[in-house]
């Protein structure tokens, strides 16, 4: 249990201390060094997860499902805060932010990173309802961090979806409750996780079939599934771009993560059912109309962030589709997904906070000859873009080929329908693209400093993964794969 407090324990006591710092100078630093501990104590914790299968302990339980995306956030929140020191004191500079907001932003990012934490290894449905919650709260106050009329008017969408999605996923969560008091002898362990799945053969269906449908549009909410998706643009498009990195890259994951935790144990209480695949079909039906949707939303946008947040929609329903279709192929493909959307994701919105600073401005119309210009900041976008549309040989290829194959051999008309969804979104990506990297500089744009260093290993890694997944990883991703669905991949 050393591991994980130290997981937990950081982001923790770094968020207190920079809310309470006076002297802003190191305030950067102090960031760095606390993300990098929390990604030692992630790290460790993997260690002890592959050594013994599952470490539990204090109404915390880690498993080879959360314990990846623990790693992946640790290590995002690490690369992230590097290009968030100097981004946010250039803000700080153009004096877009106060000192007190700086303090503010990099007290809540720790506050972020602990509620993301804490949701992913809380063994409790309470406490990761709660978790959720605080990721709300902690994000709200990011979003409106430069307070304008906009950034206010985001926040407060963000706030009231959110606050009624995460109020539906508590009903569902009374409704679990509700339905386990029938079969946990112990009343204080009705929302255990672990004690639930353990008995979840025996939860009345009737009352999960309901609960189910409220977790999933509460929590849908926060993986930005359509039609409860209005709240995502505008936050990523008003918030400071660190923020939309990690929103993007790791927030998304978490919610969903949550819903397939979920749907692990609806499935069992149903499995004896005339509908044993309900969960299922209602992932894919929300997974396959916000990869649809998000994906003709993503030719009429005219904010590069908001563009790039609707490409964040498409592949969350992609993933959303996977676990919905469920088999230890889709499933694999869907974690494996994750992992790289995440890594790609975040270093685009990377380059994409450079290249605002470069064109002074967020509008599509106004980013032009970026390879021109910065020559590392256009190629930079260049690739991300191609990683993210599902190029070979990166990644994102390796996952979607993955899903497309799964589905062929379970339902192979939707193969005609996620292969027309990727289509559409790679033109809606490219005819944007295009003019942004190539297109003919304005007079006078000069190049501004950038920390290149996160997008470089982030894309480093997406590429790797898609030539070669390591075994270690595999068999990561493989034992995964085994607890979801209950059957091996490899």
């Amino acid at each position: 249990m050393s591991a994980l407090m130290l997981t937990l324990l950081a982001p923790l006591i770094g968020g207190i201390a920079l809310i309470m710092m006076r002297n802003l100078g190191p305030a950067g630093w102090v960031n760095l060094g606390v993300s990098a501990l929390t990604l030692g104590g992630a790290l460790w914790l993997a260690f002890l997860v592959a050594a013994h299968g599952t470490v539990e302990g204090a109404g915390f339980r880690v498993d080879a499902f959360n314990v990846y995306l623990v790693v992946l956030t640790a290590f995002v929140g690490l690369t992230t805060s590097i290009f968030s020191r100097p981004y946010m004191r250039h803000v700080c500079a153009q004096g877009r932010i106060s000192a007190a907001s700086l303090r503010i932003y990099h007290g809540m990012y720790q506050a972020f990173m602990l509620t993301m934490l804490v949701a992913l290894t809380t063994d409790n449905l309470g406490v990761l309802w709660v978790a959720v919650e605080g990721a709300t709260l902690a994000t709200v106050l990011l979003v409106s961090l430069y307070r304008t009329p906009e950034a206010v008017e985001a926040a407060w969408k963000y706030f009231i979806l959110c606050g009624v999605g995460i109020a539906l996923a508590l009903f569902g969560t009374v409704l679990t409750y509700f339905a386990s008091q029938h079969v946990v002898q112990e009343a204080d362990a009705g929302l255990t996780w672990s004690v639930l799945y353990a008995h979840a053969h025996a939860l009345d269906p009737t009352v999960m079939r309901i609960a189910f449908v409220f977790l999933l549009v509460g929590y849908g909410t926060k993986v930005g599934l359509v039609p409860m998706h209005q709240w995502l643009p505008d936050a990523h498009s008003e918030g400071p771009t660190p923020m939309s990195a990690v929103l993007s890259g790791l927030l998304l994951n978490v919610a969903l993560y949550a819903v397939i935790r979920l749907k692990m144990l609806v499935d069992g209480s149903l499995a004896e059912t005339a509908t044993p695949h309900l969960a299922g079909g209602l992932l894919m039906g929300f997974g396959l109309v916000s990869f649809v949707v998000a994906g003709l939303f993503l030719h009429r946008q005219r904010d590069i962030k908001r563009m790039f947040s609707y490409s964040s929609i498409e592949h969350m329903g992609l993933m959303t589709f996977a676990f919905g279709l469920g088999g230890p192929l889709a499933t694999f493909g869907g974690l494996l997904h994750m992992l790289v959307h995440s890594l790609t994701k975040s270093a685009i919105f990377v380059t994409v906070g450079h290249a605002t600073h470069i064109a002074g401005t967020q509008s599509i119309e106004r980013i032009r000859g970026l390879i021109r210009t910065q020559p590392a900041v256009g190629w930079s976008l260049l690739i991300g873009v191609a990683a993210i549309a599902g190029f070979p040989p990166f990644g994102v290829f390796t996952s979607e080929f993955l899903l497309l194959t799964a589905t062929m051999e379970s339902y192979p008309w939707f193969s005609v329908v996620l292969l027309g969804g990727l289509v559409i979104a790679f033109a809606g990506l490219f005819r944007h693209l295009h003019p942004m990297v190539y297109g003919t500089a304005p007079e006078g744009q000069q190049p501004v400093q950038a920390n290149m260093l996160p997008v470089l290993v982030h894309l480093g890694l997406v590429l790797w993964l898609g030539l070669a997944i390591p075994g270690f990883l595999a068999a990561w991703l493989d034992s995964a794969t085994q607890l979801i669905t209950g059957s091996h991949l490899l």
